[in-house]
């Protein structure tokens, strides 16, 4: 052999070798993103699957809409109780996961409104708005597909795998739904962190992530809420409580029901719902009475009205939900004739918890606002997320800039005194 031969071959030997290293680098690099990804849908059969769009109608045939969300607080039933009962002209659609052998995987639910985009934002900004309104009524209003629940928050169907599957192709669906249905923006609404990795995919597509009014999560694990309060709560706290504990313990005797069931007393409690909900300053979905009828009727396995009298008078009453061994505090009704003097905030709080603990739950969760006596309770906080993006990639840019501004989580500094604040933000 030639010494111009021998060099060729050396040549193209380390052109091979080159090649085989590249290739063993690529791989190394992609195993985490794409392989793992490919071997569990190989698994799942999930690769080759695709995902539809239908109304609750269709879904009356498919299997899998019985157990949609079955590991969820909210499962299935609560979102047919929302469609059925709040606002019959909002639009309501699902978008089902299919695998490739024709088998639903996950059902995403959405729906379409007309939103108020300074919903969460501070009175300063809300009244600049409302001076424009005053020409232009539907400024700062926007035609908007929401992904999540009309009635809280939202939540990922199906297990992991279908998860990760569904995720990369919901801005392509949701954008298309949007425009079939002349809707500019589109969000998700109120999400939890736990699906911050599954969902980091759309911030490639568009779509900005912004904290939203964080949910609030306390550790009841205790003998009594005695208990609690000596072993939780500071001194000044305790103090605070129990002088508030006994000025209600000086008015006439106040008696608990707990009903699973709230149709007979409907019509005594739902003027207290709308008191509390006139008072607030954050209007987000609206109750019926026909909601917590059905509430009650169709999900008696995991609701809970607590409902206080005093002197035969409803003066307050709750909806709670029950889930694995957490207790979820959703709305409060009171009656502010007798609330602030009696404190039925913490009244009703000290009840609750009582109850739960008693009844063997361990955690009680509770929606956002009044984070003030819920950060002296030593709750912690519980972030959600919201995704957004407009239809328009030139208006989404402009959004991009604007939106940070509007998010609600600016507007209470009481949040950014909980030790964990700064998860409300945090990177997946």
């Amino acid at each position: 052999m030639s010494e111009i031969e021998c060099d060729d071959r050396l040549r193209t030997s380390r052109r091979q070798d080159l090649f085989l290293l590249f290739k063993d680098f690529t791989i190394e690099k992609t195993t985490g993103a794409l392989a793992r990804t490919a071997a569990s849908d190989k698994g799942t059969g999930l690769q080759g699957g695709s995902v539809n769009v239908v109304s609750r109608a269709d879904l009356g045939t498919c299997e899998k809409w019985e157990s949609v969300l079955a590991a969820e607080c909210k499962d299935r039933r609560y979102y047919e109780i929302v469609e059925d009962t709040l606002h019959s002209e909002i639009v309501h659609r699902y978008i089902r996961v299919i695998d490739r052998m024709g088998t639903a995987r996950a059902v995403q639910p959405y729906f379409i409104l007309d939103r108020n985009l300074i919903e969460g934002v501070g009175a300063t900004i809300k009244s600049a708005v409302g001076v424009v309104r005053r020409l232009w009524p539907r400024f700062m209003y926007m035609r908007t597909l929401v992904l999540g629940c009309m009635a809280g928050e939202g939540r990922l169907d199906g297990d992991l795998f279908s998860q990760d599957f569904a995720a990369p192709q919901l801005a392509h669906v949701l954008v298309e739904q949007a425009r079939a249905h002349h809707a500019g923006l589109i969000v998700l609404k109120e999400f939890s962190a736990q699906y911050r990795r599954a969902l980091d995919c759309l911030r490639q597509q568009g779509f900005i992530r912004l904290p939203s009014l964080p949910m609030t999560d306390l550790n009841i694990e205790y003998s009594s809420f005695s208990d609690y309060m000596e072993t939780a709560l500071s001194r000044a706290t305790r103090k605070n409580l129990r002088r508030k504990f006994k000025a209600a313990e000086r008015a006439a005797p106040i008696e608990l029901t707990v009903v699973n069931d709230l149709s007979a007393n409907v019509e005594d409690v739902y003027p207290l719902y709308l008191q509390v909900y006139d008072r607030s300053n954050f209007h987000f979905e609206k109750l019926t009475p026909a909601f917590l009828c059905e509430l009650g009727r169709r999900m008696p396995d995991k609701t809970r009205f607590f409902i206080w009298r005093q002197e035969g008078r409803v003066i307050a009453f709750s909806i709670c939900m029950v889930h694995g061994d957490t207790i979820h505090d959703e709305y409060i009704g009171l009656d502010y004739s007798v609330a602030l003097d009696l404190h039925l905030y913490h009244y009703t709080f000290r009840d609750i918890v009582t109850w739960a603990m008693a009844n063997g739950y361990k955690r009680y969760r509770s929606n956002g606002l009044n984070y003030d006596p819920k950060l002296h309770l030593r709750c912690q906080l519980n972030p959600l997320d919201l995704y957004a993006r407009h239809t328009s990639p030139a208006i989404n840019a402009v959004m991009q800039l604007v939106l940070p501004w509007l998010e609600p989580t600016h507007y209470d500094k009481n949040l950014a005194r909980f030790p964990n604040y700064h998860e409300l933000r945090g990177d997946p």
